[in-house]
């Protein structure tokens, strides 16, 4: 009964890419069901948890390149936060559902937002962007690490203080006949054995460029205590 759950978890995370891949008119094919998965989990806001020996205030004081990924606390979760309905046209579909967060805008745009932890299968040591091209792959076992582009979402909550970023690696695909243009931008963190997961969703190129602009805004990852 555990592997059933954790195979049905597995592939409603695997779902939002396959749909974003979909509508960009990609093919999406089943993972090996040999190969391990990783486990998501509810997107939450985690209670803050003291590492020993780990500065979490330095971390947050400066950008996380995917070079830097081991400064991160072993085994935290990184999570996130995010204000887009104050934005004009958007408003929340849902929140906390199986671990997704959906916005909608009057424009036809949509963002999902999601964290999952247990990405320990996934997670190659040390090295977050190897880690995230092995999360791409999983769930599209058609992407090829040529295609994902450097990407970055504003990283720490203090609003005070400068701001700065964390680099992740974002998969585009311009809109096709009767398509939308996305963009999906995720980053798995072998550190803190967690991925967050980021998609827009737009009617064409245009309304992509602002919806995901408004996006970057509003959201931002919290680096773990």
């Amino acid at each position: 009964m555990v592997a059933c759950e954790v195979l049905r978890r597995s592939a409603a995370f695997a779902a939002l890419l396959a749909a974003a891949a979909l509508l960009a008119a990609c093919s999406v094919n089943v993972p090996d069901p040999s190969a391990p998965k990783p486990v998501p989990s509810d997107s939450t806001l985690s209670t803050p948890t003291i590492t020993p020996g780990h500065d979490a205030a330095a971390v947050a004081a400066k950008d996380l390149p995917l070079s830097a990924g081991g400064t991160l606390a072993q085994g935290v979760p990184v999570t996130i936060a995010s204000r887009l309905e104050e934005t004009p046209g958007w408003s929340v579909v849902h929140a906390g559902l199986q671990g997704e967060t959906r916005y909608k805008k009057s424009d036809g745009c949509t963002v999902v937002a999601r964290v999952s932890v247990n990405q320990g299968p996934l997670a190659v040591a040390g090295d977050d962007a190897a880690s995230t091209q092995e999360l791409f792959r999983f769930l599209d076992p058609n992407v090829m690490p040529e295609n994902l582009k450097p990407a970055a979402l504003r990283w720490g909550e203090d609003t005070d203080k400068p701001q700065h970023a964390v680099e992740f690696l974002a998969l585009e695909s311009a809109p096709t006949s009767g398509g939308r243009a996305t963009a999906v931008l995720a980053r798995l963190f072998s550190n803190a054995g967690s991925s967050v997961y980021v998609s827009v969703a737009c009617p064409d190129a245009r309304s992509l460029a602002v919806g995901r602009a408004e996006m970057g805004a509003k959201l931002v990852v919290v680096p773990p205590s």
